[in-house]
């Protein structure tokens, strides 16, 4: 479980005295704990959830870095990045817009989606289908162009 794996990498982060992966380890074990002890979790944290997390945490540091350098920290913006580096080695690695395009094209195909109308109808399928592989943005614009052209 990516939780358990997250518990025993916090300790090889100790013993290597790796500050940033360390800080960063216990940070992401925090919120899983928060997660886990949520009403209605029942104590447990699919890896699925565990990875949800894992993404928004991503996101949020990538928000975050980019707010900082906006303001000239290039600092702070640094440090964000370094923990965000960490959390992504636990995600799947994204895909390529080719992937994206590949993926998003079998979906039209398979929902039988010929015009703007169906991209509800496509977007529905394809953000659960990719998720976590590809952002959502991404994704809306891949079927923007690809329904565009239908």
């Amino acid at each position: 479980m990516l939780f358990d794996q997250i518990s025993n990498d916090i300790k090889e982060a100790m013993k290597a005295r790796d500050k940033v992966r360390l800080e960063t380890l216990r940070n992401v074990k925090k919120v899983f704990l928060e997660a886990k002890t949520a009403p209605g979790a029942n104590d447990t944290l699919s890896d699925s959830n565990a990875m949800k997390i894992l993404q928004k945490l991503a996101k949020q540091g990538k928000e975050s870095a980019e707010t900082y350098k906006q303001q000239n920290r290039a600092d702070l913006a640094d440090a964000e990045l370094a923990q965000v580096a960490v959390i992504e080695e636990y995600l799947p690695k994204p895909f390529t817009p080719e992937e994206i395009e590949e993926a998003v094209s079998t979906i039209i195909a398979q929902t039988g989606a010929t015009s703007m109308k169906d991209m509800g109808k496509v977007m529905g399928v394809a953000t659960k289908q990719l998720a976590g592989k590809a952002d959502g943005t991404a994704i809306s614009a891949m079927v923007k162009k690809l329904l565009g052209q239908a």
